[in-house]
Parts: structure tokens; sequence; C-alpha cells
């Protein structure tokens, strides 16, 4: 789709009305030139734009595709591809949108090719249009507008992406545990927006070496120190993720640790009393039987408490010594120490064919 196509002559805009391709190609041919935008464009008008300013078919093929890192391409002597990425924090979501500009440049024209809603140029092209000193330097102030709008929209994204971080690493380093999914989700994003970021410094400095108005340089230095600066800010993030990534597992690991731990203790009493009801389940079944010697031989209350509950006694006696045994005494760590063989004297050990121990203090 076109969205805005102007011809601009001596710093000024000529229409304001968008021209048709065909005749925006035959006006760049006279004098000042031509700023085509285009936003996700149709193969059917990529193909009509590339016969009416005569676009190399290669440099048509790489704009329509999506590409991970910007780049400079020369696929013709006077016409130069710029691919940049872009950058938008969507504050609902908490997440980034990127997008991509792929900009030809010419001596007599200007051609983006937009594509993704994170690659909004009008307010570039109402900027420059209000500077007509910078708009009558051609299409190289056309390229700093554009290259000044991008960077611009990173400073957003860097604000918004620290705001996240820190609200994780307050999460993680206040004991609590962080959902792992959202850490992995934003160093990604972190890692996409580091790879859009960082490639265009050398971007941006071919396009300084190439410039053909001295002028303009004040101008593109600054947005090399502000992408500098975005640049610094985004590998920080990236180092201190991998941080908040390592402490988070540290605090889910403790508290598995404590789980485990409360886990242990719980089977461990559990065991005690099914040790202890076991024996006391074995008897109560025994004596609950309707054997004839049970029958005949308890007659009395005596006989039933001396039976019964004797039956339920020697058991646990039994079970308790077993148990005693089996821990075994405890060993003092201490013991050798203070009532284990002692070191000879030195008296002893001249009796015994030794050489008493020197003293430290007699050293030289």
């Amino acid at each position: 789709m076109i969205v805005d196509c102007a011809h601009y002559l001596d710093g000024a805009r000529q229409a304001e009305e968008s021209l048709a391709p065909l005749d925006a190609a035959r006006l760049c041919t006279e004098n000042g030139f031509v700023w085509l935008g285009l936003f996700e464009p149709t193969p059917d008008e990529m193909e009509s734009v590339r016969e009416a300013f005569d676009l190399h078919e290669l440099a048509v093929e790489d704009a329509q595709d999506y590409h991970l890192r910007p780049k400079v391409e020369d696929f013709e002597a006077s016409v130069k591809l710029v691919i940049l990425r872009t950058a938008r924090y969507d504050d609902a979501r908490e997440e980034v949108d990127f997008g991509e500009i792929s900009v030809f440049v010419a001596r007599n024209f200007v051609i983006t090719v937009r594509q993704g809603v994170a690659s909004e140029l009008h307010a570039a092209r109402a900027r420059l249009e209000q500077k007509p000193e910078l708009l009558a330097l051609g299409t190289d102030a056309v390229l700093w507008a554009i290259l000044d709008q991008v960077v611009d929209g990173y400073e957003p994204v860097v604000a918004g992406l620290e705001h996240d971080i820190e609200q994780i690493e307050a999460t993680v380093f206040s004991g609590a545990v962080a959902p792992t999914e959202r850490i992995y989700l934003l160093r990604r994003e972190v890692t996409n927006f580091y790879r859009a970021a960082h490639p265009l410094l050398a971007v941006v400095t071919a396009v300084g070496k190439s410039l053909g108005e001295e002028r303009l340089s004040p101008y593109l230095r600054d947005v090399y120190d502000r992408l500098q600066l975005v640049n610094e800010e985004v590998s920080a993030q990236r180092d201190l993720l991998g941080t908040i990534l390592q402490a988070n597992i540290a605090v889910v690991s403790v508290q598995q640790a404590h789980s485990a731990a409360r886990q242990s203790s719980t089977i461990e009493r559990l065991t005690i009393l099914s040790t202890i009801f076991l024996p006391l389940t074995f008897v109560t079944g025994f004596f609950g039987q309707n054997f004839g010697w049970l029958v005949d031989h308890i007659g009395g209350e005596w006989q039933f408490f001396f039976l019964g509950i004797g039956g339920l006694l020697v058991p646990l006696i039994a079970l308790a010594l077993w148990l005693r045994r089996t821990k075994g005494p405890e060993v003092d760590p201490f013991a050798s120490a203070h009532h284990g063989v002692r070191p000879a004297s030195g008296a002893a050990a001249t009796a015994s064919g030794g050489q008493p121990p020197a003293n430290p203090l007699d050293a030289d």
C-alpha cells in the first residue's frame, strides 16, 4: 500500500496530494527528489515500483524478506539499500513489537518499504518538512531523519524493558520465586532487541562514511551517540537477566530442598507410627480369632487383661530394644582428643628411644 509519495524541491514539498509512482519517477529525473513510502506492499505493487524506478530485482526481493539484523548493501552504483529493524514497547502486553524498514536511497529518490506496525515514519517526514534547510540537502537528509526516528523509538523500549527487569529482580532477590517462563521470554525480547540495535552501529558508521553532505555529519554523530548508549544499556540488561535467572534457579532449589526436608520428616513420623502399630495389629488380630484354647482358658477379667495387655506390651518392649540396638551408641567425635591416647611426654619419649619434641620457641 502506498502511504505517501511527494516531490521535494529546494527544501519544500511541491504538492500536498500524493503522487502516483510513475509520475514520481518522471519528476525525480528533473530536479529535486521524490520520497515514496510503502507499507507492506503486495508483490504487484513492488513490481510496479521496480519498473518505475528501475530497481534491481534482487534488491526488491531483499526488501520483501524479513531480516533479523540491519545491513547496508549496494546493489547498483547509484542505489543503496539500507535495512533497519524497528521496535516499539507495548505497555498493555508488556512486550516488544518489532518491525522493519527497507530504504532505497539514490541521488534523486528515496523509497521506504515498511513491514510491521512498529515502523511508523510519518513523524520523520513531518519533522523533516519543518526543517527546509535540512530537506534541501537531498536524500541523505531523508536517510538521517529515518535513522533518527528509529533510534528515538528504541529509547522507550529500553525504559520499558528496564521496568520489567526491575520488577522481576525485586521478586527474586526478596526470596520469592519469579515465573521462570517470564524471565526466559524477557531475555528473548532483550536478545532480539540487541540484534536490532547492535548491528545498527555499523550501519550508521557506513552511512556516515558515504555522506555527500558534510553538514549532516553532526546530526549523524548525534544518532550514533544515542544508539551507542542504547546498545550499552541493552548489553547490561542481557547480563543482568542472566544473573537473575541463576538467582531464581537458586531460590527454586532452596525451596525444593525445604520441601524435601519437610516431606522426609513427615515420612519418618509415619514410618515410626507404622512400625509401632504393626506388632500391635498382629497381636490384636491374633487374639481376635475364635480359637478353642482362647475361648476355654480365658474365663475371667484378670486373664483377659493379663493376656491382652501383656500381649501388647511384650512386642512394644521388644521393638524398643531392637530400635535401640539398631541405632547404636552415639560416638563423641572429641572423645579421642580428651580420653584417647595421649602424646608421650619428653621423658617418656626419651626412655622409649625417641627424641623429645622440639620447642618451637627455641628455634632461631
